[in-house]
């Protein structure tokens, strides 16, 4: 049964390197329009390659971040931990967290009268 698994699992992997090779492409594609340069498939693939190695650390890290605290769920505050040494990011991140925040709780207190005002 883990023959399955492993098939499976690679399946998945392969598609969704896939998709992320048709969107990096699409990426590519407009912006060397916009600067009226050209790219090669090579270099598609190499950017490819560069994202996916990419990711998986993110994925790793992130995922050690939430073990080493406890938890089996990556929160919020492992993303910002992630990013910390890169002050644009951080702050890019720290501000659409707390407008999430802000959005939500706006949504809590509408829910909250609107219970007040229904009963």
């Amino acid at each position: 049964m883990p023959e399955a698994t492993d098939s499976s699992d690679s399946q998945i992997n392969d598609r969704l390197k896939s998709t992320l090779w048709y969107h990096v492409g699409q990426l590519v594609d407009e912006e060397t329009i916009n600067l009226g340069v050209n790219a090669t498939p090579q270099y598609i693939g190499s950017l490819t390659e560069l994202v996916w190695a990419q990711i998986g650390t993110v994925a790793t890290d992130l995922e050690s971040f939430a073990k080493h605290a406890g938890r089996n769920t990556i929160k919020t505050d492992d993303v910002l931990l992630l990013a910390r040494r890169n002050e644009g990011l951080e702050s890019i991140l720290k501000q659409k967290v707390d407008e999430i925040r802000v959005k939500n709780e706006q949504k809590a207190k509408e829910k909250k009268d609107a219970q007040r005002n229904g009963s």
